[in-house]
């Protein structure tokens, strides 16, 4: 049973979308009844495999040239292990000229007719202007890593950021963890018995680049410690 999300700033749709599409080390691609799992085993984007173009784009050798009818599948999973991993799925769907090969050196081009973003139970159709227009989350290629060790070498530090967390929702609490972290702030996800609950911590200013998340963090941490000390939320 998923409770209500408590939000401070949260990214568009777009870029939602964009970050994912960024940060995702693997996808599924299914062209012309063909499915091909790519995963990026250097640490580089998946998506690199893929370069889309504008609906009304022209492109291949003319007229001639084979319409293959693709789908591009990618998954946001969680780098901490909570419950229900999955943050978000992205599907685009287009048209190529040749089928995809996964080794291929050059990037193939894939027309984009439709562009779906669902996340927590909701769905949002992106559209090419929007999908163009946005920016990836600053952190989106930094996120696992920077939650990953937050969660495994410093539990007591995520202890002290639940402590800016109203008491009420800290009644019944089985575990927390970090659960996603972008340029608005840190999320917790909240487990209970039989429920989850999704917290963000602001950051006092949106992160505009990756090196301030360090700055950003040691903030909210000296708000963690001082609602400590006192006894109540910050």
């Amino acid at each position: 049973m998923r409770l209500r999300t408590v939000h401070a700033g949260r990214p568009t749709p777009a870029e939602r979308m964009r970050s994912v599409i960024t940060a995702a080390h693997s996808m599924t691609v299914v062209v012309d009844g063909r499915r091909h799992d790519v995963h990026r085993l250097d640490g580089t984007a998946a998506m690199r495999r893929i370069h889309l173009q504008a609906p009304t784009a022209e492109f291949g050798d003319g007229d001639r040239a084979p319409r293959l009818p693709a789908r591009v599948e990618l998954t946001d999973v969680a780098p901490t292990p909570v419950r229900d991993r999955l943050r978000a799925r992205v599907t685009l769907t287009g048209l190529m000229v040749a089928p995809f090969d996964p080794d291929a050196a050059a990037s193939t081009c894939m027309r984009l007719d439709r562009a779906v973003l669902e996340s927590a139970g909701a769905r949002a159709h992106v559209p090419w202007s929007r999908l163009e227009a946005a920016e990836p989350d600053p952190l989106a290629t930094r996120e696992a890593s920077l939650l990953g060790h937050l969660a495994a070498a410093h539990p007591d530090l995520v202890a002290l950021l639940l402590r800016l967390v109203e008491p009420g929702a800290r009644r019944g609490l089985v575990r927390a963890l970090p659960l996603r972290m972008d340029r608005h702030g840190i999320t917790l996800r909240l487990e209970y018995a039989a429920a989850e609950r999704d917290v963000c911590l602001p950051f006092p200013t949106p992160v505009t680049d990756a090196d301030q998340v360090g700055v950003r963090i040691h903030a909210l941490l000296a708000a963690g410690r001082r609602a400590s000390h006192s006894g109540t939320t910050a």
